[in-house]
């Protein structure tokens, strides 16, 4: 019986090392990685890519896009972590719980591309809303999240643990231009006509998100009730291995959430918060960075590639 080889390109980044700790120890498929001389020997990295049976391309945008060029061989299946193909027509987007054919179509799929970390909670929360008509397209959407500093990748971490934390500030918001790479993607997978706005930042721990999307009730056709939204998203996600639909917050003090809640694991927990005297409700969401939001997601869309090989 054939044992799927898998490539991790990239495999010394975040995201990569991350992979690369998960798959340790797996005896259903064989890890192929390169010495660090050969790492980024072009001819060594194209030779690799196409004797896989899956590869996983951990890599920048323009790294990523040149590596799918180098690809001859057309049965080697791609997912690709980088963001540069996931709004790109014949790749399907990597997030399994996206609908109830979604985990089939990536099974089945030759060629991948894994969510963004923020995108990953966005979508999750606004898709079936929009689907079930709660929440029209092109709704004036606010997005806000942060992220632990691992979210800046390899380099931001070592920056930031050199000094202990002590040369990083406590919070620090960014894409301020209001064009953040994420948008498009956002706007894409979760269904919206509208572009939303999206203002990330990064905080002085290492990894997890909190996501928040804040809705006026009275925006909204049918001027639906919290209890309602809450119903479309336990609708969409029951069952879902990965995904926890917590209970409506709407009376007493709320539990702070905590963004390394559901750090290490692949999890990703939505929770809805509502005042209904003000007429107001707050989406959330809570997960890794580099778990659901990166390397955990890039695990699960590979294990339903070689179930659906194995099978």
């Amino acid at each position: 019986m054939h044992t799927p080889l898998v490539f991790i390109d990239g495999d010394q980044g975040t995201t990569g090392l991350q992979i690369h700790a998960r798959l340790q120890g797996r005896r259903d498929l064989r890890l192929l990685t390169l010495p660090d001389a050969e790492r980024k020997h072009p001819q060594r990295r194209r030779e690799a890519i196409n004797a896989a049976d899956i590869a996983l391309l951990c890599l920048p945008d323009e790294a990523a896009r040149e590596a799918v060029a180098t690809l001859d061989n057309p049965a080697v299946r791609v997912i690709d972590a980088s963001s540069a193909h996931r709004t790109t027509a014949g790749w399907v987007y990597g997030l399994p719980e996206l609908d109830e054919q979604q985990a089939e179509r990536i099974a089945q799929a030759t060629r991948v591309s894994n969510p963004g970390c923020y995108p990953t909670g966005a979508i999750a929360l606004l898709r079936p809303l929009i689907r079930d008509g709660l929440l029209p397209a092109d709704y004036p959407l606010s997005i806000h999240a942060i992220s632990g500093y691992s979210g800046g990748g390899r380099a931001a971490v070592e920056r930031h643990e050199a000094h202990a934390g002590q040369a990083a500030p406590a919070l620090q918001l960014y894409g301020l231009e209001l064009a953040h790479k994420h948008v498009p993607e956002i706007q894409l997978h979760a269904g919206l006509s509208a572009r939303p706005m999206f203002l990330p930042g990064y905080a002085a721990y290492r990894q997890g998100i909190v996501l928040s999307i804040p809705l006026q009730l009275r925006l909204l056709p049918g001027r639906p009730s919290a209890e309602q939204l809450q119903a479309s998203l336990e609708r969409h996600y029951q069952g879902a291995r990965h995904v926890q639909v917590m209970p409506l917050h709407q009376h007493g003090p709320a539990t702070p959430l905590d963004p390394q809640a559901l750090n290490d694991s692949n999890d990703l927990r939505l929770a809805l918060y509502a005042n209904p005297e003000h007429g107001q409700v707050l989406l959330t969401a809570v997960f890794d960075n580099l778990g659901k939001g990166a390397s955990g997601a890039a695990v699960q869309n590979l294990d339903l590639m070689l179930a659906a090989m194995a099978g």
